[in-house]
């Protein structure tokens, strides 16, 4: 099972398959480590949830063994749903369980089993899902907008280097600068950039417990 829509040429077996797309998904590792050194519960899932989509995208682009698409594609929409979640949870003042993003990458086996189409449909409609509740999140939180506005601008124009280097005519496989390579580097950036503004919702309940006054 071939990798979808990744213009950069496999250069047969081995560890390396695809070099800049593979180097550049340790992007995600590095980024999701920086976003465990924020030490609190919600950095701790969603800094491994990062990690995961590196590992998944390093496999995938990697070795890309015959279960490379499960790899790649579960982390990534397990993530997906958890900043739905998050930011749902925020914008609409009620925690929501965590199996609403938990149950993803069950639901994803049979996806990814579908083929890549319908997997890709599938998780460019939970990114619009996420990226439109965080926006609106911090639409009525002024204090997250930068974060927010930063990390959308670094993945819409990762998307969108990742798109005309994997779909146009800018497509050059032999190259060693690869649109999909930007995609990386500037999807993993921005999720970094993201990570201030989940669990905020746990951080404002925590901070009205903290100036209720007293009951004596």
């Amino acid at each position: 099972m071939m990798l979808a829509n990744a213009c950069e040429l496999y250069r047969g077996t081995g560890l390396v398959g695809q070099p800049a797309a593979t180097v550049s998904s340790l992007a995600f590792v590095v980024a999701g480590v920086a976003v465990l050194a924020r030490r609190d519960t919600a950095s701790v899932t969603y800094g491994l949830l990062v990690v995961a989509v590196g590992a998944g995208s390093f496999v995938a682009h990697g070795p890309n063994p015959p279960w490379q698409a499960y790899a790649h594609d579960l982390p990534l929409a397990t993530l997906l749903a958890y900043v739905a979640v998050d930011a749902a949870s925020d914008r609409f003042g009620t925690r929501l369980s965590p199996w609403w993003w938990r149950v993803v990458p069950f639901l994803m086996v049979p996806v990814v089993a579908a083929g890549p189409s319908v997997s890709t449909v599938v998780q460019a409609l939970l990114a619009v899902v996420a990226v439109g509740l965080a926006l609106d999140r911090a639409r009525i939180r002024p204090h997250l907008r930068r974060s927010t506005i930063v990390a959308a601008l670094l993945l819409a124009s990762g998307a969108l280097l990742g798109t005309l280097g994997d779909r146009t005519s800018l497509c050059r496989p032999s190259s060693a600068l690869q649109g999909h390579a930007l995609w990386h580097l500037l999807a993993a950036a921005g999720l970094w950039r993201l990570a201030p503004t989940i669990g905020s919702a746990e951080n404002v309940t925590a901070q009205r417990r903290s100036r209720r006054p007293e009951k004596r």
